[in-house]
Protein backbone atom coordinates (compact mmCIF):
# COMPACT_ATOMS: atom_id res chain seq x y z
CA UNK A 1 0.00 0.00 0.00
CA UNK A 2 1.49 3.66 -0.53
CA UNK A 3 1.86 5.54 1.89
CA UNK A 4 -0.89 8.27 2.39
CA UNK A 5 0.39 11.80 1.00
CA UNK A 6 -2.00 14.33 0.39
CA UNK A 7 -2.41 15.98 3.89
CA UNK A 8 -3.94 19.58 3.08
CA UNK A 9 -7.60 19.25 3.51
CA UNK A 10 -10.73 21.68 2.80
CA UNK A 11 -14.19 21.67 3.54
CA UNK A 12 -17.16 21.52 1.38
CA UNK A 13 -20.54 22.93 2.95
CA UNK A 14 -22.55 19.64 3.47
CA UNK A 15 -20.43 17.68 3.06
CA UNK A 16 -19.79 15.38 5.60
CA UNK A 17 -16.05 15.14 6.04
CA UNK A 18 -13.33 17.73 4.78
CA UNK A 19 -11.87 16.41 1.59
CA UNK A 20 -8.36 16.68 -0.12
CA UNK A 21 -7.21 20.01 -1.73
CA UNK A 22 -6.23 17.95 -4.74
CA UNK A 23 -8.93 16.01 -6.35
CA UNK A 24 -8.83 13.37 -9.13
CA UNK A 25 -10.00 14.55 -12.38
CA UNK A 26 -11.66 12.31 -14.74
CA UNK A 27 -12.83 13.77 -18.21
CA UNK A 28 -10.16 11.85 -19.82
CA UNK A 29 -10.94 8.59 -17.91
CA UNK A 30 -14.10 8.60 -20.35
CA UNK A 31 -11.85 8.55 -23.54
CA UNK A 32 -14.07 10.89 -25.29
CA UNK A 33 -12.04 13.87 -26.85
CA UNK A 34 -8.67 12.04 -24.91
CA UNK A 35 -8.13 9.56 -27.64
CA UNK A 36 -10.18 6.86 -26.54
CA UNK A 37 -10.48 4.83 -22.99
CA UNK A 38 -7.85 2.84 -21.34
CA UNK A 39 -9.65 1.09 -18.51
CA UNK A 40 -6.99 -0.88 -16.92
CA UNK A 41 -4.98 1.98 -16.10
CA UNK A 42 -8.12 4.30 -15.47
CA UNK A 43 -9.37 2.15 -12.46
CA UNK A 44 -5.18 1.75 -11.69
CA UNK A 45 -4.90 5.51 -11.58
CA UNK A 46 -8.07 6.04 -9.36
CA UNK A 47 -7.19 3.22 -6.79
CA UNK A 48 -4.05 4.81 -6.99
CA UNK A 49 -5.42 8.49 -6.23
CA UNK A 50 -7.17 7.00 -2.95
CA UNK A 51 -3.86 5.50 -1.00
CA UNK A 52 -1.97 8.64 -1.80
CA UNK A 53 -4.56 10.57 0.13
CA UNK A 54 -6.83 12.26 -2.78
CA UNK A 55 -10.23 11.66 -0.82
CA UNK A 56 -12.29 13.85 -3.31
CA UNK A 57 -13.09 12.57 -7.40
CA UNK A 58 -14.90 14.42 -9.81
CA UNK A 59 -16.31 12.96 -13.19
CA UNK A 60 -19.56 14.05 -15.30
CA UNK A 61 -22.23 11.65 -17.25
CA UNK A 62 -21.13 13.68 -20.37
CA UNK A 63 -17.44 11.92 -19.75
CA UNK A 64 -17.23 9.21 -22.07
CA UNK A 65 -20.93 9.55 -22.15
CA UNK A 66 -21.47 7.50 -19.07
CA UNK A 67 -17.88 5.49 -19.02
CA UNK A 68 -16.19 7.58 -16.61
CA UNK A 69 -18.46 7.32 -14.31
CA UNK A 70 -19.10 3.95 -14.79
CA UNK A 71 -15.21 3.54 -14.41
CA UNK A 72 -15.09 5.54 -10.99
CA UNK A 73 -17.94 3.25 -9.74
CA UNK A 74 -16.14 0.47 -10.37
CA UNK A 75 -12.64 1.58 -9.11
CA UNK A 76 -13.96 2.33 -6.06
CA UNK A 77 -16.28 -0.92 -4.93
CA UNK A 78 -15.42 -1.11 -1.49
CA UNK A 79 -13.86 2.27 -1.33
CA UNK A 80 -17.11 4.38 -1.11
CA UNK A 81 -16.79 5.14 2.48
CA UNK A 82 -12.76 6.41 2.14
CA UNK A 83 -13.94 9.35 -1.05
CA UNK A 84 -16.21 12.04 -1.24
CA UNK A 85 -17.87 11.60 -4.60
CA UNK A 86 -18.55 14.73 -7.09
CA UNK A 87 -20.84 14.99 -10.43
CA UNK A 88 -22.63 16.71 -12.52
CA UNK A 89 -25.71 17.25 -14.46
CA UNK A 90 -27.24 19.32 -17.44
CA UNK A 91 -25.88 18.34 -20.35
CA UNK A 92 -27.70 15.68 -22.74
CA UNK A 93 -25.98 15.08 -25.91
CA UNK A 94 -27.36 13.31 -29.24
CA UNK A 95 -27.66 9.72 -30.89
CA UNK A 96 -24.25 10.78 -32.49
CA UNK A 97 -22.73 12.14 -29.21
CA UNK A 98 -22.94 15.53 -29.83
CA UNK A 99 -23.28 17.15 -26.14
CA UNK A 100 -26.06 20.27 -25.59
CA UNK A 101 -26.74 22.07 -22.58
CA UNK A 102 -30.61 20.51 -21.06
CA UNK A 103 -31.37 21.33 -17.23
CA UNK A 104 -34.59 20.91 -17.77
CA UNK A 105 -36.52 18.63 -13.91
CA UNK A 106 -36.70 15.53 -16.14
CA UNK A 107 -33.27 15.63 -17.41
CA UNK A 108 -31.95 16.03 -13.79
CA UNK A 109 -34.33 13.36 -12.75
CA UNK A 110 -33.15 10.71 -15.07
CA UNK A 111 -29.68 11.85 -14.84
CA UNK A 112 -29.47 11.53 -11.20
CA UNK A 113 -30.84 8.12 -11.30
CA UNK A 114 -28.40 7.17 -13.97
CA UNK A 115 -25.34 8.71 -12.12
CA UNK A 116 -26.19 6.76 -9.01
CA UNK A 117 -26.36 3.49 -10.99
CA UNK A 118 -23.26 4.03 -13.15
CA UNK A 119 -21.60 5.59 -10.09
CA UNK A 120 -22.81 2.12 -7.47
CA UNK A 121 -23.83 4.54 -4.54
CA UNK A 122 -26.99 5.84 -3.60
CA UNK A 123 -26.13 9.57 -3.05
CA UNK A 124 -24.12 11.83 -4.66
CA UNK A 125 -22.03 13.97 -1.96
CA UNK A 126 -21.74 17.22 -4.43
CA UNK A 127 -24.01 17.35 -7.44
CA UNK A 128 -23.00 20.00 -9.96
CA UNK A 129 -24.82 21.79 -13.04
CA UNK A 130 -22.09 21.37 -15.79
CA UNK A 131 -23.25 24.72 -17.65
CA UNK A 132 -25.96 26.94 -17.17
CA UNK A 133 -28.88 25.95 -19.72
CA UNK A 134 -30.87 29.55 -20.36
CA UNK A 135 -33.74 27.59 -21.93
CA UNK A 136 -35.06 26.26 -18.44
CA UNK A 137 -35.50 29.38 -15.75
CA UNK A 138 -32.99 28.82 -13.05
CA UNK A 139 -35.70 28.51 -10.32
CA UNK A 140 -36.74 24.94 -12.43
CA UNK A 141 -33.29 23.82 -12.31
CA UNK A 142 -32.37 24.78 -8.54
CA UNK A 143 -35.47 23.59 -7.08
CA UNK A 144 -35.11 20.39 -8.38
CA UNK A 145 -31.87 19.70 -7.13
CA UNK A 146 -32.95 21.30 -3.83
CA UNK A 147 -35.34 18.50 -3.87
CA UNK A 148 -32.61 15.64 -4.52
CA UNK A 149 -31.00 16.79 -1.18
CA UNK A 150 -34.03 16.68 0.92
CA UNK A 151 -34.93 13.26 -0.82
CA UNK A 152 -31.59 12.70 0.32
CA UNK A 153 -30.18 11.57 -2.95
CA UNK A 154 -27.45 14.26 -3.08
CA UNK A 155 -25.44 16.27 -0.14
CA UNK A 156 -24.13 19.15 -1.54
CA UNK A 157 -24.95 21.28 -5.07
CA UNK A 158 -22.65 23.26 -6.95
CA UNK A 159 -22.36 24.91 -10.28
CA UNK A 160 -19.95 24.64 -12.67
CA UNK A 161 -19.50 27.47 -15.90
CA UNK A 162 -21.77 30.01 -14.59
CA UNK A 163 -21.91 34.19 -13.98
CA UNK A 164 -21.95 36.23 -11.06
CA UNK A 165 -25.76 36.87 -12.28
CA UNK A 166 -26.52 32.92 -12.44
CA UNK A 167 -24.98 32.11 -9.53
CA UNK A 168 -27.04 34.71 -7.69
CA UNK A 169 -30.35 33.41 -9.08
CA UNK A 170 -29.61 29.87 -8.61
CA UNK A 171 -28.76 31.24 -4.70
CA UNK A 172 -31.82 32.74 -4.49
CA UNK A 173 -33.83 29.39 -4.53
CA UNK A 174 -31.49 26.67 -2.95
CA UNK A 175 -27.81 26.71 -1.40
CA UNK A 176 -24.75 26.42 -3.14
CA UNK A 177 -21.79 25.19 -1.77
CA UNK A 178 -19.03 25.29 -4.73
CA UNK A 179 -18.54 26.21 -7.84
CA UNK A 180 -16.36 25.18 -10.53
CA UNK A 181 -14.68 26.97 -12.81
CA UNK A 182 -11.33 26.58 -15.54
CA UNK A 183 -8.44 27.80 -13.80
CA UNK A 184 -4.58 27.17 -14.05
CA UNK A 185 -1.65 29.71 -14.65
CA UNK A 186 -2.76 30.17 -18.52
CA UNK A 187 -6.52 30.76 -17.91
CA UNK A 188 -6.82 33.64 -15.14
CA UNK A 189 -10.24 35.02 -15.81
CA UNK A 190 -12.08 33.50 -12.95
CA UNK A 191 -9.73 36.32 -10.58
CA UNK A 192 -11.72 38.85 -11.53
CA UNK A 193 -15.10 38.15 -10.55
CA UNK A 194 -15.30 34.36 -9.57
CA UNK A 195 -12.90 34.23 -7.01
CA UNK A 196 -13.67 37.20 -5.10
CA UNK A 197 -17.41 36.17 -5.21
CA UNK A 198 -16.39 32.35 -3.44
CA UNK A 199 -14.60 34.37 -1.45
CA UNK A 200 -17.47 36.52 -0.08
CA UNK A 201 -20.08 33.65 0.28
CA UNK A 202 -17.93 30.73 1.54
CA UNK A 203 -18.22 29.21 -1.82
CA UNK A 204 -15.06 26.52 -2.22
CA UNK A 205 -13.51 26.56 -5.69
CA UNK A 206 -13.11 23.12 -7.29
CA UNK A 207 -10.30 24.61 -10.48
CA UNK A 208 -10.49 22.69 -13.24
CA UNK A 209 -7.70 22.34 -15.80
CA UNK A 210 -5.09 23.60 -13.38
CA UNK A 211 -2.34 21.85 -15.96
CA UNK A 212 -4.62 23.51 -18.90
CA UNK A 213 -4.97 19.77 -20.70
CA UNK A 214 -1.51 18.67 -19.99
CA UNK A 215 0.51 22.11 -21.21
CA UNK A 216 1.88 22.61 -17.62
CA UNK A 217 3.23 19.21 -17.25
CA UNK A 218 6.23 20.23 -19.14
CA UNK A 219 6.58 17.11 -21.48
CA UNK A 220 4.79 18.92 -24.88
CA UNK A 221 7.67 19.91 -27.74
CA UNK A 222 7.21 22.07 -30.63
CA UNK A 223 6.87 18.16 -32.33
CA UNK A 224 3.77 17.29 -29.84
CA UNK A 225 1.09 16.24 -32.31
CA UNK A 226 -2.63 15.49 -31.65
CA UNK A 227 -5.13 13.55 -33.03
CA UNK A 228 -8.41 14.54 -34.46
CA UNK A 229 -10.56 13.25 -31.32
CA UNK A 230 -8.22 15.05 -29.00
CA UNK A 231 -9.94 18.16 -27.37
CA UNK A 232 -6.17 19.96 -27.99
CA UNK A 233 -6.42 19.94 -31.36
CA UNK A 234 -9.12 22.66 -31.45
CA UNK A 235 -7.47 24.47 -28.32
CA UNK A 236 -6.45 27.79 -29.81
CA UNK A 237 -3.21 27.49 -27.69
CA UNK A 238 -2.17 23.77 -29.02
CA UNK A 239 -1.83 25.91 -32.82
CA UNK A 240 0.98 28.17 -33.93
CA UNK A 241 1.90 30.77 -33.20
CA UNK A 242 0.49 30.76 -30.25
CA UNK A 243 1.99 27.04 -29.24
CA UNK A 244 5.36 28.54 -28.98
CA UNK A 245 4.55 31.35 -26.75
CA UNK A 246 3.16 28.71 -24.33
CA UNK A 247 5.75 26.36 -24.65
CA UNK A 248 8.54 29.23 -23.81
CA UNK A 249 6.22 30.11 -21.02
CA UNK A 250 6.58 26.31 -20.07
CA UNK A 251 10.09 26.53 -20.51
CA UNK A 252 10.90 29.26 -18.09
CA UNK A 253 8.53 27.99 -15.82
CA UNK A 254 10.02 24.96 -15.62
CA UNK A 255 13.65 26.35 -14.97
CA UNK A 256 11.94 28.55 -12.19
CA UNK A 257 10.18 25.62 -10.29
CA UNK A 258 13.41 23.50 -10.37
CA UNK A 259 16.13 26.66 -9.35
CA UNK A 260 13.88 28.48 -6.66
CA UNK A 261 11.80 25.28 -5.31
CA UNK A 262 13.62 21.84 -6.17
CA UNK A 263 10.12 21.20 -7.91
CA UNK A 264 8.87 20.29 -11.17
CA UNK A 265 6.63 22.20 -13.30
CA UNK A 266 3.58 19.85 -12.56
CA UNK A 267 4.25 20.31 -8.90
CA UNK A 268 4.31 24.69 -9.27
CA UNK A 269 1.26 24.78 -11.51
CA UNK A 270 -0.54 22.72 -8.80
CA UNK A 271 0.89 24.67 -6.02
CA UNK A 272 0.01 27.88 -7.55
CA UNK A 273 -3.54 26.90 -7.81
CA UNK A 274 -3.69 26.11 -4.16
CA UNK A 275 -2.12 29.17 -3.25
CA UNK A 276 -5.08 31.27 -4.90
CA UNK A 277 -7.73 31.35 -2.11
CA UNK A 278 -10.51 28.44 -1.19
CA UNK A 279 -9.52 26.15 -4.39
CA UNK A 280 -9.08 22.52 -5.03
CA UNK A 281 -6.85 21.54 -7.48
CA UNK A 282 -8.92 18.94 -10.25
CA UNK A 283 -5.85 17.06 -10.98
CA UNK A 284 -6.72 15.02 -14.11
CA UNK A 285 -4.99 11.82 -14.46
CA UNK A 286 -5.72 8.58 -16.93
CA UNK A 287 -2.60 6.60 -15.49
CA UNK A 288 -0.98 5.71 -12.09
CA UNK A 289 2.32 7.67 -13.01
CA UNK A 290 0.90 10.73 -14.07
CA UNK A 291 -0.69 10.97 -9.97
CA UNK A 292 2.45 9.35 -8.73
CA UNK A 293 4.08 12.90 -8.11
CA UNK A 294 1.06 14.42 -6.24
CA UNK A 295 3.11 14.99 -2.96
CA UNK A 296 5.43 17.38 -4.66
CA UNK A 297 2.72 19.56 -4.67
CA UNK A 298 1.53 20.16 -1.11
CA UNK A 299 3.14 20.67 2.31
CA UNK A 300 5.03 24.39 0.93
CA UNK A 301 3.60 27.73 -0.59
CA UNK A 302 4.66 30.52 -3.31
CA UNK A 303 6.03 33.50 -1.80
CA UNK A 304 4.49 36.94 -3.27
CA UNK A 305 7.97 37.80 -5.00
CA UNK A 306 7.62 34.18 -6.44
CA UNK A 307 4.02 35.11 -7.46
CA UNK A 308 5.23 38.72 -9.13
CA UNK A 309 8.21 36.26 -10.96
CA UNK A 310 5.89 34.08 -12.31
CA UNK A 311 3.67 36.80 -13.18
CA UNK A 312 6.51 38.33 -15.47
CA UNK A 313 7.47 35.34 -17.10
CA UNK A 314 3.84 34.73 -18.49
CA UNK A 315 3.61 38.32 -19.52
CA UNK A 316 6.99 38.19 -21.15
CA UNK A 317 6.49 35.20 -23.10
CA UNK A 318 2.70 35.22 -24.14
CA UNK A 319 1.77 38.25 -26.38
CA UNK A 320 -1.81 36.85 -27.63
CA UNK A 321 -3.51 34.76 -24.55
CA UNK A 322 -6.37 32.83 -25.29
CA UNK A 323 -8.85 31.38 -22.59
CA UNK A 324 -10.63 27.67 -22.61
CA UNK A 325 -13.77 29.70 -24.56
CA UNK A 326 -13.62 27.04 -27.03
CA UNK A 327 -14.71 23.95 -24.64
CA UNK A 328 -18.87 25.93 -24.60
CA UNK A 329 -21.02 23.18 -25.39
CA UNK A 330 -24.09 25.14 -27.35
CA UNK A 331 -27.48 25.57 -26.32
CA UNK A 332 -30.72 23.95 -27.57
Amino acid sequence: MTQASVTETTTIRGLKHPVSRIALGTWAIGGWMWGGPDDRNAIATIQEAVELGITLVDTAPVYGFGHSEEIVGQALAGRRDKVAIATKVGLDWTGDHKPFRNTSPARIRKEIEDSLRRLRTDYIDLYQVHWPDSAVPMEETARTLEDLVKEGKVLALGVSNFTIAEMDAFRAVAPLAAVQPPYNLFERGMEHDILPYARQHDLTILAYGPLCRGLLSGKMTAQTEFGPDDLRSADPKFQSPRFAQYLEAVRQLQEFAREKHGKSLLALAIRWVLDQGPTIALWGARRPDQIAAVADAVGWHLSADDLREIDTILSTCIKDPVGPEFMAPPGR
